[in-house]
């Protein structure tokens, strides 16, 4: 599991799974679950006769097809979306009045490549209109563009090639990251926005086979991206620091000062790459991969400051390390089965121990989390998910237990006149740390929503959503697809 929102809290620690909320569009049917546009019937593995002989064979070619062979076709695309958010635990405040819009297109090369380009753009005015937030912060998530997709399809040598700014999906829980380990993410909203939302691309050369059931794929990220954590809160002056900033557990008696993020520079061994197999047979969807990255994550660094006053500074940095994995899937007939485990060696957890060096301690671990999918009655689909994380070489200074486990339930019910109601609920099992987040949607025209919820947080104070029970909110967003 890899999105680590604090090292050291409970269930699902800043590397353990990272859980997607209900605010974001968390799938609605066994076809949202295996990541599809297809009808429902689509999450079905096909039957070996049916596998596709190539990427090409994936997509919808037909909507792209040019006027003539070397002439460019292309198609519009995107959304529109405006989000409000009130934070009303104290101290109560207005954190999101944000304005979002993707825009992209695609085509065709001639007969030979296909390309695709795509972009957002954010403004949250929140830091215009109120000085809450430190200047920081303002700067940080004020205004934002970024390049979502900047790729072009080929074949070449018996392969199938994507290169550029891409999406690489190795994995997906409902709502969960756990074998979805080349993803980056902006966590600057902790894990409340949808998954579209939350990953970052990466710039990457992407080679695929495909051979019956049979699919290899091989990557190399030559100049990585990195998880979007916020900014800190300087002790020392008035205003708000990021809301879900992942601060570090420190030892009791000491004060602490944040140094701004040092990132990997660009040469060769900061590369990422990796490979994954996956074979469909009898039904079971069944993949394994390896992957070697510079952590997305960041690992906060401690240095101490012995005069005038003992303090210490963290620094967050990124560490090399190497992950294997595998996934499963099977529809069972009313049964949706899925299942993901992921090893990581050469992670770092932060330690309480004040005479630790760097504050961190190494700890392998092994994720893994198994989940079901069904429809008891027309019109309701539930899933529900167990996890765990064992480290291995358990180190007793870093907060979290040998073995943290969790559980999530998700319940959606499809109302009359297209209202829709979902709750997800996720509660560690080794303490009281939860979080719940109730949602109401209505599509109220064509490719038209408007939804309206609560985010909310309770437990200890060190675990992962307890220490953001200062954060519960309630939201309405309204969204336009084009």
């Amino acid at each position: 599991m890899i999105l680590r929102i604090s090292k050291w809290l409970g269930v699902m620690v800043l590397s353990a799974p990272v859980l997607a909320g209900a605010s974001g569009d968390l799938p609605a049917s066994k076809a949202d679950l295996f990541g599809t546009d297809d009808p429902p019937s689509a999450a079905k593995p096909a039957p070996a006769q049916d596998a596709p002989g190539s990427k090409a064979a994936l997509f919808d070619e037909t909507a792209l097809l040019p006027t003539t062979q070397d002439t460019a076709t292309s198609r519009w695309h995107g959304f529109l979306q405006s989000e409000l958010a009130y934070t009303y635990a104290a101290p109560a405040h207005w954190s999101k009045v944000m304005q979002r819009a993707e825009l992209g297109t695609e085509g065709k090369l001639g007969s030979a490549i296909r390309w695709k380009l795509s972009g957002r753009a954010d403004y949250n005015a929140i830091y215009d209109l109120s000085d809450y937030y430190q200047s920081a912060v303002r700067r940080d998530q004020r205004l934002n563009f970024q390049v979502r997709d900047a790729y072009a399809d080929f074949s070449a040598g018996g392969l199938d090639w994507r290169v550029g700014r891409q999406q690489i999906v190795w994995g997906e829980m409902v709502g969960v990251f756990v074998a979805d380990v080349v993803s980056a993410k902006d966590l600057r909203e902790f894990i409340l926005p949808d998954f579209q939302t939350l990953r970052i691309p990466q710039w990457a050369a992407r080679a695929e086979y495909f051979k019956d059931d049979f699919h290899a794929e091989a990557i190399w990220i030559p100049v990585a991206s990195y998880d979007q954590i916020g900014k800190p809160r300087d002790f020392s002056q008035p205003g708000a620091g990021s809301d879900f900033y992942p601060y570090p557990v420190t030892p009791a008696g000491y004060p602490v000062v944040f140094r701004d993020e040092q990132r990997p520079d660009n040469r060769l061994s900061h590369t990422n790459y990796g490979l994954r197999l996956s074979q469909l047979s009898h039904g079971w969807d069944m993949s394994g991969f390896v992957y070697s990255s510079m952590d997305s994550q960041a690992t906060f660094y401690r240095q101490l400051v012995a005069a005038p006053t003992p303090f210490f500074i963290y620094t967050p940095r990124h560490d090399r390390i190497w992950q294997a994995g595998a996934t499963l899937a099977k529809d069972l007939g009313a049964v949706v089965l899925k299942a993901e485990t992921v090893y990581t060696q050469g992670r770092s957890f932060n330690t309480l121990n004040a005479n630790t060096p760097n504050g961190l301690v190494k700890q392998n671990t092994l994720d893994w989390i198994v989940g079901l999918d069904f429809n008891p009655v027309t019109d309701m689909r539930i899933n529900t998910q167990l996890y765990q994380r064992i480290y291995f070489d358990h180190d007793p200074t870093i907060l979290p237990e040998r073995i943290e486990s969790a559980a999530s339930l998700l319940v959606n019910y499809k109302l009359a006149h297209n209202w829709e109601a979902e709750a997800l609920a996720i509660h560690s099992l080794n303490r009281s740390d939860w979080m719940l987040r109730p949602k109401l949607s209505w599509t109220f025209e064509q490719n038209w929503r408007w939804s309206a919820g609560l985010d909310v947080f309770g437990g200890v104070r060190t675990g992962l959503f307890g220490q953001y029970g200062q954060q519960d909110r309630v939201y309405t967003e309204v969204r336009r697809d084009f």
